[in-house]
C-alpha cells in the first residue's frame, strides 16, 4: 500500500475556508442544532459533521487497481468487505453473518452474508458479487497490481497467466470462488493463510458490481457517481484537488451504530496552511511534522498514530543501468544519514530504518519480526561509501555516477525530503541529483509504469506480516518496479510463501530480508508514524497502524 502528504498557502487557505463546514464557527464541535431536553429547555446538541485536511487527492476509486492509501481510506469508509477490523485490528463480521467456517485443512472458507444487504443505491448484495470481484482482480485484463494477493484463491494465478480471453474465461470458471446461492460464498485457497480471516476486510476483497463497472468501464472509480458501495457512507461529491464529501448511508446494515452525518475532506497540501485551518477552526484533523510536533506534543488535541509502515528511495535498474551495479548502490545507502534525516525533516514519530520491514510487525509465528531479525541496516559511513562507489564505477566501466532524478511528493515534508537527500549525495560522494517533486498521484502512477530514475517512495503494510513487505521484490512481481531480480532472493521468499511450518517460515523471511539488505536495490530510510491534532470534541476515531489511515465508522462529535 502507497503513503504520503502534500500543498498550497493563502489561496487554499481561503478556498478550504469558504469550503469547510463551520470554518468561521470554530469547527465541528461548534456547530450545533437546537434539541429540546424533557424539562422542555433547548440545548445546543452537536451537528454529527467533521472537516478533514486530507494530504492528497487519491487515484480512481477501483477496488481492484488502486494501491494508494489515500484511495483506500475513502473505499473503506464507502464499502465493506466480508469482515472489518475493529480498533484491536481483529476481523468482526461486517457483510458477512459471522465468522466463517473453516475447512479441517485450513484452506476452505464457507460465509453466509447478512440478511437484506444492499449497496448505498438499494441494489441487493449477492455472493455472486464477490465471485465476480475476485474474478475482475486476477484478469490480466484489469492490470491489477494487487492481483496476486487475490491470486491466493485456488486457481487465481492460473488466470493471470492465461493468454486469451478464451483461457481467461475458462480459468475463472475454475476458481476457488464459488456462489452457492445468493448469501453464501465459498472460497478456496491454494494453501491456509492464517491471517485469512483479517484479510478478507481489505478492499481488494470487497465486493463489486459487474453492473457498474460495465457502465462506467476505464472511468470506474473516477467520479463520485460511479462509487456505489456498501459500507458505512455515500461519496456524495468529489471535486478533484479540492475535496471529498461523505454521507452518512442509511442503507448500511450497521446504520444505527454510525454517529458521523457528513465528513468533508479538503486537500489541503501544505502542513501550515493546514494548521491555520485547524486553529482557526477550518478543520478539525490535520497531520504535523518536524517543529510543529514540538509545539502541540502533549496537548490533548495531539494524536501519534504508530504504522506499520516502511520509507525507502528506489533505485531503478532498467532506467539508471548504473544501479545495477551493488556497490553503487550500497554506496547510496552508506552516505545518507537517516538519523539526521529524521531531526531534520520529520521530527517526534518516526524512526530511522533498522531493516526493510517496520518494527511492530508480526513474524507469523508469535515474535516480532523486527527483533528478531534484528537492526542490520549498515551504519550512516561517508568514507566507506566513497570506497564502495569508486570500486563500483570501476566494475560498470565508468568514471561517474551519470546525473539522475530523484522524484517525490510535492506536499509537506516531500520538497524538504528530496533538498536534504540531493544534499546528502552531492556533500558526500559528490554526485549530482536533480530534485523532481510531484503530485502524490504522478509520483505513484510513475512507479507503477516504471517511468522514473530514483523514488522516495513508502509501503504501508496490507497485512501483519512481514510478507506484505518482502514480496514486492521477488523476480517478477508487478509492485518490483525497481527491476531487480535475484535468484537466491527469489528462493527464500516464494520458499516463506510455500512453507507452512511457521517456525521454518520466520527464518526464511529473516534471511530474504538480509539479503535485500545486503544487495540494496531500494535504500531503506526510516519507519513511519505519523503525528496529527485533532479536534478534542471528536471521538472513537481511529487511526489504524496498517490497511487504511483513518476509520470513520464508529467516530462521533461530542
Amino acid at each position: 500500500m502507497n503513503l504520503r502528504k502534500w500543498l498550497s498557502t493563502t489561496v487554499v487557505l481561503t478556498l478550504a475556508c469558504g469550503l469547510a463546514a463551520g470554518c468561521t464557527s470554530g469547527g465541528s464541535g461548534s456547530t450545533t442544532n437546537e434539541t429540546a431536553t424533557p424539562e422542555g429547555k433547548e440545548t445546543a446538541a452537536p451537528k454529527q459533521q467533521i472537516t478533514v485536511n486530507y494530504r492528497a487527492e487519491p487515484g480512481a476509486l477501483d477496488v481492484s487497481k488502486t494501491t494508494q492509501i489515500a484511495a483506500f481510506t475513502i473505499l473503506g469508509a464507502v464499502g465493506e468487505g466480508l469482515y472489518r477490523l475493529d480498533k484491536n485490528n481483529k476481523a468482526q463480521p461486517g457483510l458477512a453473518k459471522d465468522m466463517p467456517k473453516i475447512s479441517p485443512d485450513g484452506k476452505t472458507y464457507t460465509i453466509t452474508l447478512k440478511d437484506n444487504l444492499t449497496y448505498s443505491d438499494g441494489v441487493p448484495v449477492k455472493a455472486q458479487d464477490f465471485v465476480y470481484s475476485y474474478q475482475r482482480s486476477v484478469d490480466p485484463a484489469t492490470k491489477a497490481i494487487y492481483a496476486f494477493m487475490v491470486a491466493w484463491v485456488k486457481g487465481g494465478t492460473d488466470v493471470m497467466k492465461a493468454k486469451t480471453p478464451e483461457e481467461v474465461e475458462a480459468k475463472k470458471k475454475e476458481m476457488g470462488v464459488k456462489a452457492l446461492d445468493d448469501k453464501t460464498l465459498e472460497i478456496t485457497l491454494e494453501r491456509p493463510i492464517p491471517f485469512f480471516t483479517e484479510q478478507l476486510s481489505f478492499l481488494n476483497f470487497f465486493p463489486q458490481r459487474q453492473d457498474i463497472i460495465e457502465k462506467y468501464k476505464e472511468k470506474n472509480g473516477a467520479d463520485a457517481e460511479s462509487v456505489i458501495g456498501a459500507g458505512p457512507f455515500v461519496l456524495e461529491k468529489w471535486d478533484h484537488d479540492q475535496q471529498l464529501v461523505l454521507v452518512k448511508n442509511d442503507k448500511y446494515w450497521d446504520k444505527d451504530n454510525v454517529k458521523l452525518e457528513r465528513i468533508q475532506l479538503n486537500i489541503v497540501k501544505d502542513e501550515n496552511t493546514g494548521l491555520n485551518l485547524f486553529q482557526t477552526g477550518g478543520s478539525d484533523l490535520q497531520t504535523i511534522t518536524g517543529d510543529n510536533i514540538g509545539l502541540w506534543s502533549g496537548k490533548p488535541e495531539y494524536v501519534l498514530q504508530p504504522e506499520l509502515s516502511s520509507w525507502f528511495i528506489k533505485l531503478s535498474q532498467k532506467n539508471v543501468p548504473a544501479f545495477q551495479n551493488k556497490k553503487i548502490r550500497q554506496a547510496l545507502a552508506l552516505s545518507v544519514d537517516n538519523s539526521a534525516f529524521i531531526e531534520t525533516v520529520m521530527g517526534k514519530g518516526p524512526v530511522p530504518a533498522t531493516g526493510f520491514v517496520p518494527s511492530g510487525t508480526s513474524d507469523g509465528n508469535g515474535e516480532e519480526f523486527r527483533k528478531k531479525a534484528g537492526s542490520i541496516m549498515p551504519k550512516f559511513d561517508p568514507d566507506k561509501a566513497k570506497q564502495l562507489l569508486k570500486e563500483g564505477l570501476q566494475e560498470a566501466g565508468l568514471t561517474q555516477l551519470p546525473q539522475f532524478k530523484l522524484q517525490g511528493d510535492d506536499h509537506n515534508t516531500g520538497p524538504k525530503a528530496l533538498e536534504f537527500l540531493v544534499a546528502q549525495w552531492k556533500q558526500n560522494l559528490g554526485v549530482d541529483v536533480i530534485a523532481e517533486p510531484l503530485p502524490h498521484k504522478l509520483r505513484v502512477d510513475n512507479e507503477n509504469n516504471h517511468k522514473y530514475q530514483a523514488s522516495v517512495s513508502g509501503w504501508g503494510a496490507d497485512y501483519n506480516d512481514p510478507m506484505t513487505f518482502l514480496d514486492m521484490f521477488i523476480t517478477g512481481s508487478d509492485l518490483n518496479d525497481v527491476d531487480w531480480s535475484n535468484a537466491e532472493y527469489d528462493k527464500l521468499a516464494n520458499g516463506a510463501i510455500a512453507e507452512l511450518d511457521k517456525a521454518k517460515r520466520s527464518d526464511l523471511m529473516v534471511q530474504a530480508e538480509k539479503l535485500l539488505i545486503e544487495e540494496m536495490p531500494i535504500v531503506p530510510n526510516y519507519f513511519r508514524a505519523t503525528s496529527w491534532v485533532k479536534n478534542t470534541k471528536i471521538q472513537d476515531l481511529l487511526f489504524p497502524p496498517y490497511g487504511v489511515e483513518l476509520e470513520f465508522k464508529w467516530a462521533s462529535v461530542k
